[in-house]
């Protein structure tokens, strides 16, 4: 039995990956889905990783897995856990000293020019679902303040030495394949692993992305 610590994007939060945990649950694994302390303006990145940390609790096997913004998060919980895995799932990809605030620019991620947002992030879910989630995102979102972590310097000199592999959505509207091949070779120097699905992948295939999630360690004998 795997333990996967599933860490959400900006302006998510655990509740996202409600569908996985089950399929994940159902195949025999382990979950913990954490709300990272975005309400907090004190908070900073090394306190969102704790927050993981501490609610994985020591389990193992430990993968990490880690959607959107919560790349900037994931490597730093590897960092502090030893992880048998890293997962990023159309995920931002940190380098060492970059800001979140200053990645957009940095990484060179091209406008969507799509200003609904249903369209950009939810377009592929089930409509009541994508309505459901984003109630109650939106909720918390009123509260968050990602001050300190969203300007402070990526802490981490060099990627963790932990297995990583990205998952590239090809019908991501937000960030679009083209971008994340070019941006995954460039920062990991990997091929991305590519699926079907848009930027909510957790929530509009749930069952083929907990598939992948369990075929990231080999099984035991």
């Amino acid at each position: 039995m795997t333990t996967f610590a599933l860490i959400h994007g900006g302006g998510g939060s655990a509740f996202d990956w409600h569908l996985v945990e089950a399929e994940l649950r159902d195949r025999g694994h382990d979950t913990v889905a954490v709300d990272l302390p975005m309400s907090d303006p004190r908070s900073g990145l090394w306190d969102y990783a704790d927050a993981v940390v501490r609610a994985a609790g020591g389990r193992r096997p430990l993968v990490v897995v880690a959607h959107s913004w919560g790349g900037f998060v994931a490597p730093l919980v590897c960092a502090r856990a030893p992880a048998a895995a890293l997962v990023l799932v159309t995920a931002m990809i940190p380098a060492p000293g970059e800001p979140p605030d200053d990645w957009w620019e940095r990484s060179g991620r091209p406008p969507s020019g799509i200003d609904d947002e249903h369209e950009l992030y939810f377009h592929d879910v089930p409509r009541d679902l994508a309505r459901r989630v984003a109630d109650h995102d939106g909720a918390l979102a009123a509260t968050v303040s990602v001050d300190r972590a969203g300007r402070e310097p990526w802490p981490l000199p060099a990627w963790p030495d932990v297995p990583t592999r990205y998952l590239l959505c090809r019908d991501d509207r937000f960030f679009t394949p083209g971008f994340v091949r070019r941006h995954v070779g460039e920062r990991l120097g990997i091929t991305p692993d590519e699926m079907p699905g848009g930027h909510m992948v957790m929530l509009s295939r749930p069952a083929e992305l907990a598939a992948y999630l369990a075929g990231v360690l080999p099984a035991a004998p």
